[in-house]
């Protein structure tokens, strides 16, 4: 199914370490483009179902929720092989079960605390980062700036409006992101294919259960609740990582974090959708940065494309 969504981000070789399969054709280098999107699409989205469901779950809950049914769906499917690896294999996995823990715990409570665009602006900005330090290319260099642009602008020009308690946790939350793409480049080395993945959302599972069950106890086991729950955890955590260990496999690095620059816009869209959170001509002229920056670098990933093509 699918080694972390931001497996390749962090170190741009690690896009072989996920397949060898490289994109020969126009076509053939947006397809991983569209792939992108719709995991994007079902992320936010669910993560707006996500908000809707803190009332009745808290948002530690809903953490638990989430990763704890995510973690039974892909040990069902994944059925994992827990021998042959050395302790420094476990060891990364239980870095990157800790990171996905860790920036999902942050994240909730942030968005339990702003708004759901403001928040996954906020937390883009780990990725974001991480991707210019990461590209030797001056046209990455430049696509991501725009895209920062864009991110700044969808802020307001500063989070002084934003409960200051809601800001700190999405920028933790994307601190940790940056820090769990790092570990699931070296478990998707490491492991086969969606096992590390798998035996990584087991250890943020294990992680986040005592904190949900002391926030929201038998609430959890409520039949309605548990439901919410598992569309949270197939939106949010299943499905988009599955889309995206496929465009990974051909996509470059630096392309796909540029691209994750797309997740304040499809968050700030789903905020207003499900939740009312109205956006302002402000937050429109932002998104419209930002998916221009995207479609900048999709522009030059198929333009990357067409010398291999005829090579």
């Amino acid at each position: 199914m699918a080694v972390e969504r931001a497996a390749a981000v962090a170190v741009p070789e690690a896009a072989s370490a996920l397949g060898p399969a490289v994109p020969r054709s126009r076509g053939t280098a947006l397809a991983p483009v569209a792939l992108v999107v719709a995991g994007g699409l079902s992320l936010q989205f669910g993560s707006a179902v996500a908000v809707l469901l803190m009332p009745r779950a808290g948002a530690l809950g809903v953490v638990t929720l989430r990763l704890a049914v995510a973690a039974l769906v892909m040990l069902v499917v994944c059925r994992p092989k827990l021998r042959g690896y050395r302790r420094a294999d476990w060891g990364t996995v239980l870095a990157f079960g800790l990171a996905m823990g860790g920036m999902n715990t942050l994240f909730y409570q942030a968005a339990d605390r702003i708004p759901l665009g403001a928040a996954v602006t906020l937390e883009v900005l780990g990725p974001l980062a991480l991707s210019v330090f990461a590209s030797r290319r001056l046209s990455n260099l430049v696509w991501a700036g725009l895209a920062l642009g864009g991110v700044v602008l969808l802020s307001g020009g500063g989070f002084d409006r934003l409960d200051p308690v809601g800001a700190a946790y999405a920028l933790g939350a994307g601190a940790m992101w940056a820090t769990y793409i790092a570990f699931s480049a070296r478990t998707g080395r490491r492991f086969p294919q969606a096992d590390g993945l798998a035996l990584a959302l087991v250890v943020a599972a294990l992680l986040s259960l005592p904190l949900g069950v002391m926030e929201s106890g038998s609430k959890l086991l409520v039949p309605s609740t548990l439901a919410l729950g598992a569309a949270v955890a197939l939106l949010s955590s299943v499905l988009p990582y599955t889309l995206e260990l496929m465009a990974l496999r051909r996509l470059p690095a630096p392309t796909f974090a540029i691209l994750m620059s797309l997740e304040p816009a499809i968050a700030a869209t789903a905020g207003f959708l499900i939740l009312g959170q109205a956006l302002t001509t402000t937050d429109a002229l932002a998104i419209a940065l930002v998916i221009g920056a995207s479609m900048g670098a999709v522009r030059s990933q198929a333009r990357r494309a067409g010398p291999r093509e005829r090579a």
